[in-house]
């Protein structure tokens, strides 16, 4: 095979890596950021008109329409979110009223988020699950009761029928519905006439009471836990992490980014850092109706084979849907990479196979490597606290403190808890003060629940590795600590390219265990066969043979008890939105996982295991 860690790496303009260090008696270790932060604007609104006078004809949104696109240019963008923040103002929202978005990404759902930036009036953008996938819809109506929005979006009604009936059967009379396309319901108004409002006074003055501690939107987790947290983001807090994300990415300046992007707005990463990062530096984002699904994600491919981007941003479940396309794809590749700047991937962590694999396609087509990188936060970060903006040579690197940004290290059981502070930090939770004072330490350091500890002790420049959840490891019946994280990403990479995601068991049990979901376009790699149902990889005798051989590879590997994996099982239902298993991003939480499939893991650790069970 080629020597991939020889082929050179392409240089991108970069801040330098410089970090400052405190250790401290008790064994927490904070490290910050020695560059100052430096003026941001006040508000959205404000980033919106400075992108505006300075490109105004360039393409800001575009979707699909037909076989071309429906594109919204910077000065198109203003025009029409001064129309609708007037036009949010007339239907008596404000900053006790939000607007509800219950629908996908969409360039009008892009001018009703500008628009309410102008006006003052926060965001509730609710993931569309909760309502077109939900059963019970308990998410949906616990967001409505923590916001009591003045309005209702949708981009079309029809999808959203059964919700709004439910959220009426509930609630009563609903606040106005506005529609984007299609049939208007019975009382609902449709988008172009928020379109066709003129913009006054109150519209001025409702955008110069702006400041940094305005409500921007409320962003909700994913309620693995319980019900959904609002987690408050505020104009600063958004306007700040991109001030930061521009100090450290310089390149981004010089070229405006083009962007082909699915990830939803209603997740900080797709809501705050893409589409705030394309606002900021008056890029072009072509929203992407696919999704890394099966079924889906063809419409991301037609959409990646026309547009060539010049920075790629998503999550590790994307890359593991693109990868196969790309390694046999020449076209696609040529495409994929012809103006292609940097590779980014966050959200969750990135196996190590993913990584080597997308390196390899990298060098064969290009002769390098390009900068593939990563940053990390969450959503009451903005999302951003960290960014590798130095070349690494591995998955799990996740870089130093962005400026004006200090984590703590806190020693947290056999882990170093990672905590932050800095302008980009959410002031709390909506409506759950108790919530909001459990969230933060004695200093003022947000607990983000991620543990973390330094490449190298002696140069903390090196950066921070990042060491799982620290709520998800456990303990085995023999005392042994299992690194839950950790071995999810071993298993994944030892059964690649046939394992999507994995689940890993084994609480108070004698072994670990592990259950998976498969990668349906990885699975036909390994039977060799294109024309074979999603439905029908699970029990082909390839597939079969492929899990076992890399259950044995990878205890071949290993030393104890703490890191073998005994038995696995394949699971063929998809994760539950309702039970808090997966993410709009694909992301697994492993403990709403674990309860929700608490009769499959009963299933896969029975003495003597059944046939769907693979021993190792």
């Amino acid at each position: 095979m080629p020597d991939h860690a020889a082929t050179p790496r392409r240089l991108l303009d970069l801040a330098p890596p410089r970090v400052e260090t405190e250790h401290r008696d008790d064994g927490s270790v904070v490290l910050r950021s020695p560059v100052a932060l430096g003026d941001h604007e006040r508000h959205l609104g404000e980033m919106l008109r400075a992108s505006a006078r300075a490109a105004p004809d360039s393409t800001f949104l575009a979707e699909r329409d037909g076989d071309g696109w429906r594109r919204l240019t910077y000065a198109a963008a203003v025009q029409a979110a001064e129309a609708v923040g007037q036009g949010l103002i007339n239907h008596g929202l404000g900053p006790d009223k939000p607007v509800m978005i219950l629908s996908a990404n969409s360039v009008n759902q892009g001018i009703l988020i500008l628009g309410a930036h102008l006006a003052g009036v926060p965001l509730a953008p609710v993931s569309p699950a909760y309502s077109t996938m939900s059963s019970d819809f308990q998410k949906l109506r616990s967001i409505f009761e923590q916001t009591r929005p003045g309005m209702i979006y949708v981009e079309q009604a029809a999808p959203f029928a059964k919700a709004l009936a439910a959220l009426t059967d509930a609630y009563g009379t609903l606040p106005v519905l506005v529609v984007g396309d299609g049939d208007l319901p019975t009382g609902a108004e449709s988008f172009d006439r928020l379109l066709a409002t003129a913009p006054g006074r109150d519209l001025a003055a409702r955008e110069a009471a702006l400041g940094p501690d305005s409500v921007a939107k409320y962003l909700f987790t994913s309620g693995s836990t319980g019900m959904p947290k609002g987690v408050i983001n505020t104009h600063g807090m958004l306007t700040a992490n991109q001030r930061m994300v521009d100090m450290v990415w310089p390149f981004a300046a010089k070229t405006p980014p083009v962007m082909v992007d699915w990830l939803p707005w209603n997740h900080t990463f797709g809501g705050n850092f893409c589409f705030n990062f394309v606002l900021k530096q008056m890029g072009s984002l072509f929203i992407d109706a696919g999704r890394p699904v099966p079924g889906l994600f063809q419409e991301s491919l037609r959409n990646l084979a026309e547009i060539s981007q010049t920075i790629a941003l998503n999550v590790p479940a994307a890359y593991a849907q693109l990868l196969p396309h790309l390694e046999r794809d020449a076209a696609l590749r040529d495409r994929f990479f012809r103006r292609l700047q940097l590779v980014f991937y966050a959200g969750s962590a990135l196996p190590a196979d993913l990584w080597r694999r997308f390196e390899a396609v990298m060098a064969s087509h290009l002769g390098e490597h390009l900068f593939f990188t990563t940053a990390w936060g969450s959503t009451e970060t903005a999302p951003a606290a960290t960014s590798a903006h130095f070349p690494i040579d591995r998955p799990g690197m996740i870089g130093l403190p962005l400026p004006g940004v200090e984590i703590k290290l806190a020693p947290t059981g056999s882990k170093l808890e990672m905590r932050v502070k800095g302008a980009n930090v959410t002031p709390g939770y909506l409506g759950d003060p108790e919530r909001t004072r459990e969230a933060f330490d004695e200093e003022g350091f947000f607990r983000m629940g991620d543990a973390g500890q330094l490449a190298d002790a002696d140069d903390p420049a090196k950066g921070l590795m990042f060491d799982g959840r620290v709520a998800e490891n456990f303990k085995l019946t023999t005392g042994t600590w299992v690194a839950a994280g950790a071995l999810r990403l071993a298993l994944v990479a030892a059964a690649s390219p046939v394992v999507q995601d994995a689940v890993i068991t084994g609480h108070d049990r004698a072994a670990i265990g592990a259950l998976v979901w498969l990668n349906p376009a990885g699975c036909r790699q390994i039977i060799g066969e294109e024309d074979v149902a999603d439905d029908a990889v699970a029990g082909h005798p390839a597939i079969r043979r492929h899990l076992e051989d890399a259950l044995r590879s990878h205890n071949g590997d290993q030393a104890g008890s703490s890191t073998c994996i005994r038995r696995l099982a394949v699971l063929t239902t998809p994760p539950s939105i309702d039970a808090g298993e997966i993410t709009d991003k694909g992301y697994i939480n492993q403990l709403a996982a674990l309860e929700a499939r608490a009769v499959d893991v009963l299933a896969l650790h029975e003495d003597p295991p059944g046939p769907q069970v693979i021993a190792g």
